[in-house]
């Protein structure tokens, strides 16, 4: 969704696998993806490299032995690549700031479980919602924010309601922002409301580092051209932990 909204459709979802290499994605192999494509980003979170203490967490016991090794070692060589990487937090008020400026989306690591119940009866990716409280690893990109209700919307690759016929752009007209802007909208998919709130507990529970890659939407180069530094976040934007 990242890339088509971007105007980058020289690779489909099997390519795209096939780039990442590994059927146990982390942020951190989102970032090296977007690198590849010369994608402007900058990667947030408050913890560099993979905390062995997530082995207790059902959602990530099977694959984190095998992980730690390999996602630290991206961590490690992310600068060296030019991959920019934050140690820090990044808020909902921030993000709802830098979204409005109309320069960036952003993907967002969630505990599924604690996005909005009536969104959430839209997914079809079984387990999501069992018995068990276990924290289920999920992605979803941010897309908009509407000042007056306090909600983000979203896109949730998970929806139930699938592409009809592939990927079309639109354009959108933030009625906030007096803007309109060109982005891909997937076709009988819903794109989501939820609360500010929601989306800040979703974001900040425990094992999802508050991963954050925000996007630039200005920054994205020819292949052949040098790597893009990631957005440049505006002086009044805290990021203080």
């Amino acid at each position: 969704m990242v890339l088509e909204t971007l105007g980058i459709t020289t690779c489909d979802f099997q390519a795209l696998m096939e780039l990442c290499s590994t059927n146990s994605i982390w942020t951190i192999d989102l970032a090296y993806l977007l690198h590849k494509f010369n994608v402007g980003f900058s990667f947030f979170t408050i913890t560099v490299g993979a905390n062995p203490s997530y082995s207790f967490e059902t959602f990530y016991k099977e694959q984190l032995p095998n992980d730690l090794l390999r996602v630290d070692t991206l961590f490690k060589k992310a600068r060296e690549a030019g991959i920019n990487i934050e140690c820090r937090s990044i808020g909902g008020k921030d993000i709802s700031y830098l979204i409005l400026s109309g320069k960036y989306i952003a993907i967002a690591l969630v505990d599924q479980r604690k996005l909005s119940q009536p969104w959430s009866e839209n997914l079809s990716v079984s387990g999501f919602f069992g018995s068990n409280s276990c924290y289920t690893g999920h992605y979803v990109v941010i897309c908009g924010y509407d000042t007056d209700a306090d909600e983000f919307e979203i896109r949730d690759p998970a929806s139930s309601r699938l592409p009809q016929s592939g990927c079309q752009p639109k354009e959108i007209h933030d009625q906030t922002n007096k803007l309109t802007f060109r982005v891909t909208v997937i076709q009988a998919r819903k794109n989501a409301r939820i609360s500010s709130k929601c989306l800040e507990e979703a974001r900040k529970c425990f094992g999802t580092d508050e991963d954050l890659l925000l996007i630039s939407l200005e920054k994205c180069v020819k292949q052949n051209s040098p790597s893009p530094q990631g957005p440049q976040l505006p002086s009044n934007v805290n990021m203080d932990l």
